[in-house]
């Protein structure tokens, strides 16, 4: 991962992206990350979207104090849930 002082940053914010070479670039300011510029090679809009939205990631905050709490669904459980719900659906001719 690049680093950028905030101070030395001067350059037009096309120059960064044109620099990152595939990698991640993070502007500090005095030692703290304050952002980062970051290829979205395997990502799209609305991963990032969410993954930055307050109500998002209370949400899960929420669920996954729920899941420690009340305990969760193995993936096996829920596997076996599902083949049991495709086995009832109703069959077309």
């Amino acid at each position: 991962m690049k680093k950028i002082e905030l101070t030395e940053a001067t350059k037009p914010l096309a120059e960064y992206v044109k620099e990152m070479d595939g990698q991640s670039m993070m502007i500090m300011y005095k030692g703290i990350a304050l952002a980062a510029l970051v290829p979205m090679d395997n990502t799209d809009y609305e991963t990032v979207s969410l993954s930055t939205n307050p109500e998002f990631i209370a949400l899960l905050q929420q669920s996954r104090a729920r899941g420690r709490k009340e305990g969760g669904i193995s993936t096996e459980e829920m596997r076996k849930r599902f083949a049991e719900d495709k086995d009832d659906s109703p069959k077309t001719p």
